[in-house]
This record gives C-alpha cells, sequence and structure tokens, in this order.
C-alpha cells in the first residue's frame, strides 16, 4: 500500500506516519504540507507545498496512490466560523477533490472529531463545520472513505502536540491515562491506535463509514 499523509507534523499525524513507516504493509509514504516532517526514512518521501487549497501545481506526484491519511486539523478556539470553515472544509475538500480525480480507487480516511454534527444544523460552530466537512467527503466517489471521531487522544511514543500548552496537558494526563483507560474505555484513545486503525481501514475497510472513539478502539 502507498499512502499521502496530510498533517504529518501535527500530534496526530505524527503517529499516523510512525505507524505507517513501522507497518510492513505500507510500502511507502508521501507527506504533504506546509513545512518538511523532519524526520528521515526509506520509505518516507515528502512535498512542502504552502498552498494546500491549491494542488495543481503538483498534480503530477500525487499519483498512484491506494490511501491518504488526512490528519490536518486546527483548534476552533478564537476562530470565526468562516474562518474555522476555510481551514477545515476548505482545504479538505480541495485536496479531497483533487485526490479522486488522480486517484479514483483510493481509500480516504478523515480524522473528525468526537461530537461532530452530521446534521451540520446544530449549535455548536467546530461540530457543524467538522458535520458538513464529513458529508461532502462522503458524497465523494473514491473507492472508500471512512470518518474517523476519535475523541481524548493520547500521544504515545515521544509523538508531541505542536501546542504548548496541549504538551503541558498531555504530560500532566498521561500517568493517568490507564485509569482513565479502565473508567471511560469509549472516550479515550491513542496516536498508536489511530494510526494502527487508519492502515487497517486502508487495507481491509470497515462495515460502517462514520467510526466513534469506541469504534476506533474495537478494530485490530
Amino acid at each position: 500500500m502507498k499512502a499521502i499523509l496530510f498533517g504529518a507534523t501535527g500530534m496526530v499525524g505524527r503517529g499516523v506516519l510512525r505507524e505507517s513507516l513501522l507497518d510492513p504493509a505500507v510500502e511507502s509514504v508521501l507527506a504533504v504540507g506546509r513545512s518538511a516532517t523532519g524526520q528521515q526514512h526509506e520509505k518516507l518521501l515528502g512535498i512542502v507545498h504552502l498552498d494546500l487549497s491549491d494542488l495543481s501545481p503538483i498534480a503530477d506526484r500525487l499519483s498512484g496512490y491506494d490511501a491518504c491519511f488526512f490528519c490536518l486539523g486546527v483548534s476552533s478556539a478564537g476562530m470565526s466560523e468562516e474562518q474555522y470553515e476555510r481551514v477545515t472544509f476548505d482545504i479538505t475538500l480541495a485536496a479531497a477533490q483533487a485526490l479522486v480525480e488522480l486517484n479514483p480507487q483510493m481509500t480516504f480516511l478523515y480524522v473528525s472529531g468526537a461530537g461532530t454534527d452530521s446534521s451540520e444544523r446544530g449549535r455548536v460552530m467546530w461540530a457543524r463545520v467538522k458535520g458538513k466537512t464529513e458529508n461532502s467527503l462522503l458524497r465523494l466517489p473514491f473507492k472508500a472513505a471512512y470518518m474517523l471521531r476519535p475523541a481524548y487522544i493520547q500521544p504515545m511514543h515521544g509523538v508531541r502536540s505542536k501546542t504548548r500548552l496541549y504538551r503541558a496537558l498531555y504530560r500532566v494526563m498521561a500517568p493517568l491515562y490507564p485509569l482513565w483507560k479502565v473508567l471511560f474505555p469509549n472516550y479515550v484513545t491513542t496516536t498508536e491506535q489511530v494510526g494502527r486503525v487508519m492502515i487497517s481501514l486502508a487495507r481491509g475497510g470497515a462495515d460502517k463509514q462514520v467510526l466513534e472513539n469506541q469504534d476506533i478502539n474495537h478494530i485490530r
């Protein structure tokens, strides 16, 4: 399997990249982003592209792939709905539309979030935008598409958030994660599990297209 990865420098993307490089089923990974991953591996290729809303300048390098792991995302804190939609919806759909034309047999996997509003009409802004994004992705003619909705994600194996506040939070929470896993198994997962699940879905699929946190934890 050859995969394209968006968001490889973020916390979730770093976890997915780690698992992809470790998994013998993944032949190669092309990381596309605004900055380089800073990693070197025989299976890893990289493209630094500043305008992710327009992939046409690099389109000739994006064909021949079996899966896309889309882990790019931002917090909605302090953003207007228009700003958040531009990052969350516009960039995601621009990438997906470009990829489905180049790779119609591709499986597209999108990291969304617990609480996403599929109706697109709820009161919570980020949930509406995520719901709109999911719905639009599911309408594209990919071979398959899966929306992952993790809740709390614990970084593992040295994976770190780029946000200083979040890094501090994860340091505090790390010792408590085993307890959280026992008490709230449907609301916590790890970067390792998310990465493994995305690879598993790309290889063998699943019986549902929208996977909540508990679904993510049950896939092996």
